[in-house]
């Protein structure tokens, strides 16, 4: 609440960022990361990066742009792209992973509203509803394919591994990247052209929540792209769509969770299926597990063991209270209502949060 942050976890993937501690004192109000390093934005709006330099951790070539005006920071597996307030976008990091975006700095220079990354390129909307896309061809960084269908009405755009999906103001949506990670929607694309109002993907595919309630899935089918299994339970109310690599979970509007895809990947939650039938409010992943939280404060997980599956070492603390989760690749972190922060799953992806316990029993308002 103070605006500090804590670190922990592995030193060179972010989790020692001494180098730059009396920075993290005070006045952040975001955290954003990519594979191996994390930039924080403060509230006068500079960036603070530490981590693995290549991959974004030294921000010091292009440093005097990230001393104020910053609004926004989103990141690749190697590279940060920032939006200032004037809308224009900074990008540093792996060139390859969207770090170098020189080839469309032109249209870099106002007008972005919004930045999103697959693994190694970014999209960035303009306010004109125009997309930009830089970094590697396969990962969504050439869109010239789909050109004439991002020069206006674009609304928002999600990511897969290595495609884009991009929603338009007439409720189409538009693809482009690798065919196996979801940018090949040909065959779903009659139930595309109108009524999507979110998308969301896992490492391999894309689902698309209508206006009309019903879900539309495609890509690589054990990623989540084929939902047939769960069909009938998908045509109205769901309300939320969650991954994580390989599996989704939607929430429907009676508070039921439907779960697809790979089983061990969160895909099948028949084993705390009795618990999911009613009262679910969020649901966020890991890499291989869900975390649900109930409307009575409880928490349900289900998926991979060691990607926080299996909260049992944990389950006293997580009968009542919860009102935020947050996952990393390997493990989750809860945030009670008395400030108090609970953590599972792997160890070296933050599941174990016992050096810093002390403080993290009050006071915490939001986990990255």
């Amino acid at each position: 609440a103070n605006g500090s942050v804590v670190t922990w976890g592995t030193a060179d993937f972010g989790g020692d960022s001494s180098a730059v501690a009396p920075l993290l004192t005070e006045g952040v109000v975001q955290v954003c990361g990519t594979a191996e390093a994390f930039a924080a934005i403060k509230a006068n709006g500079s960036v603070v990066t530490w981590g693995t330099a290549i991959y974004g951790g030294d921000s010091s070539a292009i440093a005097p742009l990230l001393t104020e005006g910053v609004v926004q920071v989103c990141g690749t597996a190697g590279a940060f792209a920032a939006i200032k307030a004037n809308g224009s976008v900074v990008t540093w990091g792996e060139a390859i992973y969207g770090g170098d975006s020189s080839a469309v700095a032109p249209l870099l220079t106002e007008g972005v509203v919004q930045v999103c990354g697959t693994l190694g390129a970014f999209a960035a909307i303009k306010a004109n509803g125009s997309v930009v896309t830089w970094g590697t061809a396969i990962y969504g960084g050439d869109s010239s394919a789909v050109a004439p269908l991002l020069t206006e009405g674009v609304v928002q755009v999600s990511g897969t591994n290595m495609a884009f999906a991009a929603i338009r103001a007439n409720g189409s949506l538009v693809t482009w990247g690798t065919a196996d990670f979801g940018s090949d929607s040909s065959a779903v694309a009659q139930l595309l052209t109108e009524g999507v109002v979110q998308v969301c993907g896992t490492a391999g595919a894309f689902a698309a929540i209508k206006a009309n309630g019903s879900v539309v899935t495609w890509g690589t089918a054990d990623f989540g792209g084929d939902s047939s299994a769960v069909a009938p339970l998908l045509t109205e109310g769901v309300v939320q769509v969650c991954g994580t690599a390989k599996a989704f979970a939607a929430i429907k509007a009676n508070g039921s969770v439907v779960t697809w895809g790979t089983a061990d990947f969160g895909g099948d939650s028949s084993a705390v299926a009795p618990l999911l039938t009613e009262g679910v409010v969020q649901v966020c992943g890991t890499a291989g597990a869900f975390a649900a939280i109930k409307a009575n404060g409880s928490i349900v997980t289900w998926g991979r063991a060691d990607s926080g599956g299996d909260s049992s070492v944990v389950a006293p603390l997580l009968t009542e209270g919860v009102v935020q989760v947050c996952g990393t690749a390997g493990a989750f972190a809860a945030i009670k209502a008395n400030g108090s922060v609970v953590t599972w799953g792997r160890a070296d992806f933050g599941g174990n949060s016992s050096a810093v316990a002390p403080l993290l029993m009050e006071g915490v308002v939001h986990v990255f």
